[in-house]
């Protein structure tokens, strides 16, 4: 049994004052707060509470109800680049239809629902008059961002070895050492620090000899 709807949810909109006469039309723009983990979660989403700007067209169908949007909001998150924080905003369209419960696909209504009819899972309901938008409204928004959000195009992100951010310092690199030679300088390093201890122990037992 679905719950229903609570009309103060600034999300849930009255089908009432539209009818259910096929053709009839309702255009109503509405800003909302924008509820919990709207956007990609971790990455880009619009703040929980920041406004969204929201422009629908209602049409009364024989099944129900289609609602035609746009929504609006300036979402937040991480340049994948250079991790430093962006804003972007962010246009989602939608259209969605919202069954009443004694229509079926074919616009017919049944006088008693039928029991054994299986229920779609994906199909979105008018229940008491109302519709709630949330659903809709996030698998919109998710769509319309982008899964690897960058401050700007060409951002160049940050040095692969010491972490610095590169565009605030575009000269910024580091001398390469040659693998190959990686090796034998370190030898070259061992002989020579060896050489000296060889050295200092000739030296001393010079030394040695003169005091006798």
């Amino acid at each position: 049994m679905n719950a229903r709807l609570d009309h103060r949810n600034p999300l849930v909109f009255d089908t009432h004052e539209l009818g259910r006469r096929p053709g009839a039309l309702q255009r109503l723009t509405r800003s909302v707060p924008a509820p919990k983990d709207l956007g990609i979660g971790g990455v880009i989403g619009a703040p929980e509470g920041a406004p969204v700007e929201l422009d629908l067209r209602l049409e009364s169908v024989m099944e129900g109800v289609l609602v035609t949007g746009t929504s609006r909001a300036v979402a937040e998150g991480e340049c994948v680049r250079c991790l430093e924080p962006l804003r972007q905003e962010v246009t989602a369209d939608f259209q969605e239809l919202f069954s009443y419960h004694d229509a079926d696909d074919r616009g017919r209504f049944h006088a008693e629902p039928d029991d054994d009819a299986d229920d779609d899972e994906d199909r979105l309901y008018i229940e008491d008059g109302l519709f709630d938008l949330e659903p809709v409204l996030r698998d919109a928004v998710v769509l319309a961002l982008p899964m690897q959000p960058v401050c700007r195009e060409n951002c160049a992100g940050l040095c692969a070895e010491c972490g610095i951010r590169l565009d605030g310092d575009p000269d910024h690199h580091h001398d390469a050492v040659d693998i190959r030679w990686a090796a034998l300088q370190g030898l070259a390093e061992t002989v020579k620090d060896g050489e000296k201890d060889n050295m200092g122990g000739a030296d001393a037992g010079v030394d040695e000899k003169q005091e006798k």
